[in-house]
């Protein structure tokens, strides 16, 4: 098992990314912390994750809240004694999401730079929690994830893009200051995957603003990539497992390029 007692936080993860992560990383030996907005949600994973044998517990944590990600990052550390892996996978807030699919001219200010802050305000949280109980420790490896329009030019994605680069440059930054610590800090790029119901309104958007219907969207953006396909949420969680784990030893400071091949490195 890749991840044989270890013991990981993923924010998120009553989503369908976070769902999937939790579950294999519970299946590579993992006691996982749930840590979500929506308790029904959580339930769900936990549940598949207790029927597969695994160890999954529920927290429900605002990961914009910061006293509530010290809060819960506390309560771990006195449970399981440390973090070995840290996986933030919340989605920008609904309300904002309404961005994408506008040109950037008809943006108001506000639609622009708030999920942009949101995003960097969650990230920025759950890494500082992690890395500060993870400092005396070390050998530990916090996780971030981001897709395709960081490395492409493409339309109609609002403050998404920025998003993305800010999460590589923070996470490239907090690399090189952990590293002395033993600390890996890696993130994950991916097409997004159709499975997700994030990713299918996102497709409908942009098909909308392209005047074409979801399906023929996603068939032009399969068509771009090397392997005429999306990333699946099973890849996603699998190279998830195998960053967190010790046989990526050699890996930081870097996005693992799952984009099948729409992004070429």
């Amino acid at each position: 098992m890749l991840l044989k007692g270890k013991d990981a936080v993923i924010y998120g993860a009553g989503g369908a990314i976070g769902g999937a992560v939790a579950r294999t990383f519970a299946g590579e030996g993992a006691r996982v912390f749930l840590a979500g907005l929506t308790r029904a949600s959580l339930d769900a994973v936990a549940d598949g994750i207790s029927a597969a044998g695994g160890v999954g517990e529920i927290s429900e944590v605002d990961a914009l809240d910061e006293h509530a990600v010290e809060r819960h990052t506390q309560q771990i550390v006195q449970e399981a004694g440390r973090i070995d892996v840290s996986f933030n996978l919340i989605g920008v807030p609904l309300g904002h999401r309404l961005a994408r699919g506008t040109p950037l001219a008809d943006l108001s200010i506000d639609d622009f730079t708030v999920p942009i802050a949101a995003y960097m305000r969650t990230h920025h949280l759950t890494a500082r929690a992690a890395a500060r109980h993870m400092l005396e420790a070390g050998s530990e490896v916090i996780l971030m994830m981001t897709t395709t329009p960081d490395r492409l030019a493409i339309p109609f994605v609002g403050p998404f893009r920025v998003m993305c680069a800010a999460v590589e440059a923070l996470s490239r930054t907090l690399a090189a200051e952990l590293e002395p610590h033993g600390i890996r800090v890696v993130c994950l790029r991916s097409t997004g995957s159709p499975e997700a119901r994030g990713v299918q309104w996102a497709f409908t958007r942009h098909a909308e603003a392209a005047g074409k219907t979801r399906d023929e969207f996603q068939k032009t953006m399969e068509d771009r990539t090397m392997l005429r396909r999306f990333t699946t949420l099973a890849e996603v969680a699998d190279m998830a497992a195998f960053m967190a784990s010790d046989r990526a030893s050699a890996t930081t400071a870097t996005a693992v390029n799952l984009t099948c091949g729409l992004v070429v490195d």
